[in-house]
């Protein structure tokens, strides 16, 4: 099983899905959702494969689909960083093309964050 590392803005966006989802369709709907969201997360550290590039959205960057949303991530070896969650029905090539250069950044702070986390053990 590998590390899978959210960044604070893939929280945030959990949480905000959490919240429109209670808003929309109840609290059982949301919670059928983020466990959806959860089991797919456990899923990727079983079987990082699953993990799918897509060129025409990012060279660099890895997808996985879960339901509506998906999660955008970045492989190292140590393991998975889950970057952002965004809706299958955004212009996801565009809005991934905005937010790349941001996104790369914070996948190399928590890349480094985790190797230097192994270093003073």
């Amino acid at each position: 099983m590998v590390y899978l590392g959210l960044s604070r803005r893939a929280l945030l966006d959990l949480s905000k899905i959490e919240t429109y989802s209670m808003e929309h369709w109840g609290e059982l709907v949301a919670a059928q959702y983020m466990q959806s969201i959860e089991d797919a997360l456990n899923l990727l550290r079983e079987n990082p494969k699953l993990l799918k590039t897509k060129q025409s959205y990012s060279r660099s960057l890895c997808f996985y689909r879960v339901r509506q949303h998906f999660l955008v991530c970045a492989v190292f070896e140590e393991g998975i960083f889950v970057l952002t969650v965004k809706h299958g029905a955004m212009d996801l090539p565009n809005r991934i093309a905005e937010i790349e250069p941001q996104l790369f950044l914070e996948a190399d702070a928590l890349h480094r964050a985790f190797r230097d986390k192994d270093k003073v053990k």
